[in-house]
């Protein structure tokens, strides 16, 4: 097996790690609200989304979301507006809450009782790297059945488990040639 790329685009390559591109994917399958949180309708959407029931309330503290229900309704009711540290605490705290609430559903779509998602790696870009220095990597597709250690720590927002559990269980299976996919363009796939 080749080692991981040490010096990735030393000579002009451009692409991104292929966990990145796959917790791109996975937000965009979780469907997460497109109006920024600086809008009033981003954020009354995120309030709402994060006040909805106990259940949710108490996601939203464990999230990082540490403001008084009176604080809280406040907002909702527009009587008062959160600081710039108080939207990024909203929007961080939205966005971990619909990850852990959308993981187990997105888990079952995935896995498909065993059969699995197809997977398209869509390789770097070489176009400023010169001529004789260019590798021959081609667009490549490959069928993952196992997605609980990616989802898991997708939803926990860790990039050095995502990386590991990403290429540990699915990148290396594409053989001896894993290596030259550690940096894509992007990576597709749909559930």
């Amino acid at each position: 097996m080749p080692e991981r790329n040490k010096e990735f685009g030393r000579f002009g390559a451009q692409g991104i790690k292929g966990h990145e591109a796959v917790a791109r994917q996975l937000d965009r399958l979780a469907g997460f609200i497109a109006t920024p949180v600086t809008q009033h309708r981003g954020l009354m959407a995120r309030l709402h989304y994060l006040t909805r029931t106990s259940h949710a309330k108490e996601a939203a503290r464990q999230a990082g979301l540490t403001v008084t229900d009176r604080t809280l309704k406040a907002w909702l009711e527009g009587r008062r507006s959160p600081s710039k540290q108080n939207l990024e605490r909203i929007d961080a705290a939205y966005r971990t809450v619909r990850r852990t609430n959308v993981a187990r559903h997105l888990l079952g779509r995935l896995n498909r009782a065993g059969r699995g998602t197809r997977v398209e790696f869509h390789p770097l870009n070489q176009a400023q790297v010169p001529r004789p220095l260019q590798r021959v990597v081609d667009y490549r597709t490959l069928n993952v059945r196992h997605w609980d250690r990616i989802v898991d720590a997708w939803v926990a927002g860790d990039d050095r488990a995502l990386d590991d559990a990403w290429v540990n269980d699915a990148v290396v299976d594409l053989g001896s040639q894993w290596g030259e996919y550690e940096y894509v363009t992007n990576i597709g796939f749909a559930a």
